[in-house]
């Protein structure tokens, strides 16, 4: 279980969320729903925090700033967090296929301190949210991501190129001198780049998970049978 540092959350909601994980659930978050905190400064930023989040990585979540979180060790041990990933520790997880729920927690006002988060936090949010999106949808298939950018564009300059071919070999006209030309030339290029780029991100992805010995699945649970458990099954046409 985490809880925050300055007190504002409230540790007697620890056992109603530890009975929601034996429940089965791997993540139980907590949920500010009436925060006692200042609303332009600080409920504003996290309502668009945590709009945007669940928006980009598809794991819904009213409150993902709430520092009041449960989770079963399996599925924590494994991640390796580095910098603020903390706040998205939900959405990365839920890439093993955890069962995550929210639960409404008491939250009180500050007394002590003054609160590090404000406006200018959601910024640097953003920034670590384009690394998390990266990571949850192409850190094992970066080429698809370059690819999509690459090629494309390789495309487009093709037909312009074609295009000015076809005036040049059947109009007569001159295409030395249009600046439509080095367009295609630039984006013939500039394709070819992006999927070397996808090619070579390719091998350090691959050489990156095999030196880590990370897995790119994750197994929850192994089913065994004796050999005498096991029947044939007859299929009718």
């Amino acid at each position: 279980a985490t809880t925050d540092g300055d007190l504002q959350n409230d540790p007697r909601d620890l056992p109603e969320m530890i009975r929601h994980a034996e429940d089965g659930h791997d993540i139980v978050c907590g949920w500010r729903k009436n925060r006692k905190d200042a609303w332009l400064t600080r409920r504003v930023p996290s309502g668009m925090a945590n709009w945007l989040i669940s928006w980009s990585t598809g794991v819904k979540l009213h409150d993902y700033g709430c520092s009041l979180k449960v989770f079963r060790t399996e599925v924590v041990k494994p991640l390796k967090l580095y910098g603020e990933m903390h706040r998205f520790l939900p959405a990365i997880a839920s890439e093993m296929g955890v069962s995550i729920t929210e639960v409404v927690v008491n939250h009180r006002a500050r007394k002590h301190g003054i609160s590090k988060y404000g406006l200018s936090r959601t910024f640097r949010v953003i920034l670590d949210l384009l690394t998390v999106k990266f990571l949850l949808s192409y850190s094992t298939r970066p080429l698809q991501m370059f690819g999509l950018i690459g090629v494309p564009m390789g495309l487009a300059g093709f037909l312009i190129g074609a295009y000015l071919s076809y005036q040049r070999l059947f109009s007569h006209e001159s295409i030395a001198n249009r600046p439509l030309l080095l367009f295609a030339v630039l984006l013939i290029f500039a394709g070819i780049q992006f999927v070397t780029m996808g090619l070579l991100a390719e091998i350090m992805s691959r050489t990156y998970h095999e030196s880590q010995d990370k897995p790119i699945y994750v197994i929850r649970e192994v089913c065994e049978s004796s050999p005498g458990e096991l029947r044939p099954h007859s299929l009718s046409l």
